[in-house]
């Protein structure tokens, strides 16, 4: 049988890491030419074989932009806080309406700043950043808190690399 004093010393918190695209901008500018190849995909016909698709270079920008893209996206590291820690932050958070377990509009900002621990913010910090992403992103950092503290899977799955390593197997045969 274990014995619990063993099992504490190997016990770490659950961590997850998410990122996210910080250049709002590049991305309106990546979905601007994604369109605008869209458009001019949709009738073009070559006169010759000699013609050169006008969609190409559009692709060439969407492809540099998208390199861009990647090199202002941000980390960030999330980990659990302990049962008593997020306890008290739902308490600290309460919601107005008996069906909700917690504010939805303080408690967000307040879990995130409480378990990221890279980078480490304050809910000063994390109200700023809220300025500045937008919905979908904030709900990403939301998704990866709340997981590291309400996650019940013991280990997680990963589809890609199953499909990976199945096919890895199936081409040694």
């Amino acid at each position: 049988m274990p014995d619990i004093k063993a099992l504490l010393a190997k016990a770490k918190p659950r961590e997850r890491a998410v990122k996210i695209m910080l250049d709002g901008a590049l991305a309106g500018e990546i979905e601007r030419l994604e369109g605008e190849l869209l458009t001019v995909s949709e009738d073009w016909q070559p006169s010759d074989l000699a013609e050169q698709h006008p969609g190409r270079e559009i692709a060439a920008q969407i492809a540099a932009l998208r390199e861009t893209a990647r090199e202002s996206e941000a980390e960030f590291r999330f980990r659990y806080i302990g049962d008593e820690a997020y306890s008290s932050l739902l308490a600290e958070h309460p919601s107005t309406d008996n069906n909700q377990a917690f504010d939805s509009e303080s408690f967000p900002r307040a879990l995130i700043a409480a378990s990221c621990v890279d980078p480490v913010m304050t809910e000063a910090d994390a109200r700023d950043l809220f300025k500045v992403i937008n919905q979908g992103q904030i709900q990403t950092l939301f998704d990866a808190a709340w997981d590291v503290h309400n996650s019940a899977s013991l280990v997680p799955f990963s589809l890609a690399a199953s499909a990976l390593l199945a096919a890895a197997v199936g081409a040694e045969k």
